[in-house]
């Protein structure tokens, strides 16, 4: 077991070097840079930039230098724990991205949690009461789930919570809370906002997960051991719960690895909409203005959240799943 935890966290390593350099070459790879975008800005907000200012911008955020020496240097700064100077922001990218971090994995972790609780008893009571009234309701409402955009889905919830209930249901925090120092009354504040944007964000995942697992399940219920525990008098609860349901569980311990990068990437459009301050919108205008300190180190972050949630991914498969055995071993 602990040379297999080796060797997965040596490749985590290898994989998380080998995403730095693929971001980086991408984020470079549209042409100019972020002092082209803030000459065109200026352009056209009717400022003029000067070719030896534009030369001093260039100097300053090392950006007249090689590409493979910007990244040598970029890599260095993370090493030491620095993640460079968010150049539009002209702070370090640390504090740029502050408590956004933070909310952001909270949104996530509560849409996952929200997601599995949801899909779990869902698509176990769909398998088990196939063709039933049940059944065929959480496959409406499943499909409808896959085929309504998350965004369009928020956009109605905040026309419904302005029309009928006179109330602005964005963000995660009220006015007076929003940038207020952490308090116990800000995180109740934050405890209130974050069902909507947490069941918005769930909504097709858990659609996908119920018919995910109601299609295993129904795969697991016709073998021949569950045959055999209804013929020894076993009851039909403990039949389904103790087997079939730890075997159809696969999928979800095998979602983890692209779950959480997702979560956090897909929903840029959804807190654009609900003015949710996470990094998703923060990465759409660090792309934009070509600011490659603060939009590597978000795609960096994805990349470890990657990273991270497969190797959760396949620790869990190991404990629920005991035919799945460690590489090597016959």
């Amino acid at each position: 077991m602990l040379a297999y935890l080796a060797r997965r966290l040596a490749l985590a390593v290898l994989t998380i070097w080998a995403i730095t350099v693929l971001s980086f070459v991408i984020i470079k790879l549209p042409p100019g840079d972020y002092i082209t975008s803030y000459i065109a800005q200026m352009s056209a907000s009717g400022g003029f930039v000067s070719e030896a200012e534009v030369q001093a911008l260039r100097r300053e955020y090392g950006l007249d230098q090689p590409g493979y020496v910007q990244y040598l240097r970029w890599m260095t700064m993370v090493l030491h724990g620095r993640f460079g100077v968010a150049l539009e922001w002209k702070r370090p990218v640390s504090e740029v991205i502050g408590d956004r971090l933070w909310l952001t994995m909270v949104v996530s972790v509560a849409a996952i949690v929200v997601t599995w609780a949801l899909a779990m008893p869902i698509g176990i009571y769909s398998a088990v009461r196939q063709y039933s009234t049940g059944d065929y309701v959480a496959t409406f409402v499943g499909f409808i789930g896959l085929a309504v955009p998350s965004f369009m889905l928020a956009l109605i919830l905040l026309y419904l919570g302005f029309k009928y209930f006179n109330a602005s249901i964005g963000g995660l925090f009220s006015d007076r809370y929003a940038e207020a120092p952490w308090t116990l009354a800000k995180v109740w504040d934050l405890a209130r906002h974050l069902p909507l944007p947490t069941l918005i964000l769930g909504f097709a995942g858990t659609a996908q997960l119920v018919r995910i697992m109601r299609a295993n399940l129904l795969d697991e219920l016709g073998k021949p051991y569950v045959v055999t525990a209804r013929a020894r008098g076993l009851s039909e609860w403990r039949v389904i719960l103790k087997y079939p349901v730890r075997v159809a569980l696969n999928p979800f311990a095998s979602t983890i690895g692209y779950l959480l990068p997702y979560i956090v990437s897909g929903s840029i459009i959804v807190s654009l909409v609900l003015g949710l301050p996470t990094v998703g919108p923060l990465l759409l205008r660090a792309l934009i203005a070509q600011d490659m300190f603060l939009a590597g180190t978000i795609v960096l972050l994805l990349g470890v959240l990657t990273v991270v949630g497969t190797f959760l991914s396949d620790l869990l498969l190991l404990w629920i799943d005991p035919r799945i055995r460690l590489e090597g071993k016959q």
